[in-house]
């Protein structure tokens, strides 16, 4: 009986040295996938190093400050901020040369959100920066009030190539209609996906200023922060 009770001692303690390697092992392993992740995020003295080529922007190229806006065509806030906010950020920073601002997709609400994501980065691609932004600001005032329509598939294909129609030729719809159809910038829209996914990007709108988040509550804040970045 002595040695059977010390056998199965020995099995318990030789059973808890293993699970005390074994957790920290996943300990370790745990700790190096977060710092690595973490590297690659900006953080309060570090900025975010975008890559704006190959972007839709509006300002001048020389402007000290680049503002970046990752927003939704679906989203109901994003709709609220291109029509309130925008102008004045156009009006105050964009057309006096201050800042650049730039426009990145995140696309989550439905699967109409990456439709047109896509649409339009196909628009921007084919047909230029100008047509984009006429685009940009036309599908935000085309996005219906009621709130039913956010689980509803409202930006189909057929509604983008008339929203399309109205800023551009017959000729140009048809090229982006095709291009789209293609695939052809699919990867343009995946770029801006994989810069959500590197920074934790959850909500929109969501706004970056030189690569740094900009995390205030007003518009204030944000002049303020444009400021300091052009410093």
């Amino acid at each position: 009986m002595a040695k059977s009770k010390k056998k199965t001692n020995t099995n318990k303690s030789g059973s808890s040295f293993f699970w005390i390697v074994v957790i920290i092992a996943v300990g370790l392993l745990t700790l190096i996938f977060f710092l690595g992740n973490k590297s690659s995020e900006p953080t309060k003295d570090k900025a975010f190093d975008f890559d704006y080529s190959s972007q839709p922007f509006e300002g001048d190229e020389k402007a000290p400050v680049k503002i970046v806006e990752f927003g939704d065509y679906k989203c109901p806030i994003c709709k609220d901020f291109n029509e309130s906010v925008y102008p004045v950020i156009q009006k105050e920073l964009v057309d006096t040369g201050k800042a650049q601002f730039y426009f990145m997709n995140f696309p989550f609400i439905n699967t109409d959100s990456t439709r047109s994501a896509e649409f339009a980065e196909t628009v921007y691609k084919e047909l230029g920066n100008d047509v984009f932004w006429e685009f940009h600001h036309l599908l935000y005032s085309k996005q219906p009030q009621d709130q039913k329509y956010e689980k509803m598939d409202y930006f189909t294909e057929d509604f983008l190539k008339k929203a399309l129609a109205e800023v551009a030729s017959d000729n140009d719809v048809k090229k982006v209609v095709d291009a789209f159809h293609n695939k052809d910038y699919v990867e343009a829209l995946k770029k801006d996906q994989s810069y959500v996914e590197k920074l934790g990007i959850d909500s929109t709108p969501t706004l970056f200023i030189n690569g740094k988040k900009f995390t205030g509550s007003n518009f204030g804040e944000f002049i303020q922060q444009v400021k300091d970045a052009a410093k």
